[in-house]
């Protein structure tokens, strides 16, 4: 598999409509409202969860749910202007995450500008060659004096004509413009099993030479995935074969169903095992996966599943607090809620074990390039094996009412990822017992730590010292308002004596390694001197008083840069 940047992605998909609150139909609106900067609120939320790319649903003009656009070249003015939605996308690509829009391109509504100029003009209009199978003969459903082909009989979702030079150029040039204004880094076409295969060709020629890791991700429900995702076409499919699995096989007891799934597509002799499938547990399209599953205690066991099987996991908003949500009536609407941080604890539990799986997915190698093998498939018990290089990370699972021992043959030394504790065996054979409707995700490798060795290590006094430690910059970092008094106003101290160098970790996620600690050549001030570890690894400097002060966050006093390791 080539590499890539979604092999290391941790998906956030936000329906933009419902999230911000908007009015359900555009005529219930006469002004222009800024919804859309309620998104750079929740970018705190995103950066704990590890999530570096969102996939925002339909942002653009339209009448109703999105899917009907009205102009691709405007913001709905139900969610603010496109000056709004560059300030979102900048404060995005600030924090690390990238964004994937909705690229509708199937069918447009029937405000399109377009389409009513057909209607106006009918056979004299310069655009009645943009849509599918237009017939001046006929009359439609919505009595137009002429016919035309909808999306599966919706005759409020017009079918474009991608057969049509004129059409192919209008949609081509506003994804520029979206990459031009917006700097999105993919899209996700809707409905892309009804979508000419040679749009697409000309998709990929077009964006793949604006921007070459540009991500091109298509939704198919049925049929082979590789039909569209290949090296012409697309680079991934929705994986909606294991979005059943994932919670049948807990609802059903029978890990069989979702292991026969991700063996047969990236197995040794996987059909997609060089796909990076997009993977979810819902969306805005299906019941929430807390409505889905008969157990709620499951939930847990299928987001391990999510972020530890191959391909990339994808979080539909809300979701990491278990939220439910079914369809109404054929209505989508309790899918699609508008969602207020604060409606949630903060010490939620599935929330804090989704974070922890993100740190996961974000420090081992082996779940974002590593081959899957089987190595336990019982009803009720499964355990599986990503591999890379020399390292490899074991996902153990317990769907039982009852705790169940497990043995992973081979291996005498292993680190539990969750326990972060060291378990080793002297005859190469671990043996783990899970509780009910618990995981355990094991590494493998020549990086493993020994946090409890370490630990008995430490002289008391060196402990005690490194207590103090901590405590006195607590204290020297306290704000005196809104924002701390870095702690070099103190002139009694040498301000360049007290940070280590070493990687730390930005408020907002990204991280950085400490190079030096110099002086201003003619202030004599401290400066910090850090190189960015991922992305471009840009060197930057910034006073040794602002890097070491804390900021607000929601609320919370934070440090602006954490200390990791050296």
């Amino acid at each position: 598999m080539e590499k890539h940047w979604t092999n290391e992605a941790i998906f956030y998909h936000i329906y933009p409509l419902g999230f911000c609150g908007a009015p359900k139909y555009a005529h219930d609106e006469s002004e222009c409202r800024h919804r859309i900067k309620k998104l750079m609120d929740w970018i705190a939320h995103l950066v704990e969860m590890k999530v570096n790319a969102v996939y925002l649903g339909p942002v653009f003009a339209s009448y109703e749910h999105g899917y009907d656009t009205s102009d691709y070249r405007m913001i709905d003015k139900r969610l603010g202007t496109n000056e709004d939605f560059i300030a979102v996308c900048d404060a995005l690509h600030e924090a690390g995450i990238r964004i994937v829009l909705d690229g509708v391109f199937n069918h447009v509504g029937r405000a399109f500008w377009a389409f009513k100029d057909v209607q106006e003009k009918r056979e004299s209009s310069p655009y009645k060659d943009w849509f599918h199978n237009i017939n001046f003969h006929n009359r439609s459903p919505y009595d137009d004096p002429f016919s035309y082909e909808a999306w599966e009989g919706h005759y409020n979702l017009v079918k474009l004509n991608l057969r049509n030079e004129e059409t192919v150029r209008y949609l081509l040039d506003s994804v520029g413009m979206w990459m031009d204004s917006f700097h999105i880094d993919g899209l996700r076409l809707d409905a892309a099993d009804c979508i000419d295969k040679q749009f697409f060709a000309r998709l990929k020629e077009y964006t793949k030479q604006r921007k070459a890791d540009f991500w091109l991700m298509g939704e198919i429900i049925h049929g082979d995935y590789s039909l569209w995702a290949n090296p012409d076409l697309l680079d991934s499919v929705t994986n909606y074969e294991c979005y059943k699995g994932l919670y049948s096989a807990h609802n059903t007891k029978n890990y069989f169903e979702i292991a026969y799934s991700l063996n047969r597509q990236f197995g040794s002799g996987g059909i997609y095992k060089n796909l990076n499938l997009y993977n979810f547990t819902d969306n805005h399209d299906v019941n929430r996966l807390a409505s889905m599953l008969s157990n709620s205690a499951d939930l847990k066991n299928v987001y391990t599943l999510l972020y530890t099987m191959p391909g990339v996991p994808s979080i539909y908003y809300g979701s990491e607090y278990g939220i439910e949500g079914k369809k109404q009536n054929g209505s989508d609407d309790p899918l699609r809620p508008e969602l207020s941080l604060t409606e949630f604890p903060q010490d939620h539990p599935l929330y804090a074990h989704i974070c922890q799986l993100g740190a996961l997915k974000s420090t081992y190698l082996p779940l974002q390039y590593g081959t899957y093998e089987q190595v336990t498939v019982k009803n009720q018990q499964f355990i599986f094996k990503r591999t890379y290089q020399e390292e490899a990370v074991y996902t153990a699972l317990n769907l039982a009412d009852e705790p169940c021992s497990l043995v992973i043959p081979t291996i005498s030394k292993a680190y539990d990822v969750f326990k972060e504790e060291l378990i080793t065996e002297e005859n190469g054979t671990i043996s783990i017992t899970l509780p009910p409707h618990e995981s355990c995700i094991l590494y493998v490798g020549n990086h493993i730590p020994n946090k409890q060795a370490e630990a008995k290590k430490k002289p008391v006094k060196q402990a005690e010292s490194e207590r103090s430690d901590k405590k006195e910059h607590k204290k020297q970092t306290k704000p005196a308002q809104k924002k701390a008094k870095p702690h070099s106003d103190d002139k009694k101290k040498n301000p360049i004596i007290q940070l280590k160098t070493g990687v730390y970790r930005h408020y907002k996620g990204n991280e950085y390694a400490v190079l030096y600690i110099a002086k201003h050549s003619e202030t004599t001030e401290a400066m910090v001197v850090y190189r960015q570890l991922y992305g471009d690894a840009q060197v930057w400097v910034r006073p040794l008083s602002i890097f070491i002060e804390t900021v607000m966050v929601d609320g919370n006093e934070v440090l602006r840069f954490t200390y990791l390791h050296k």
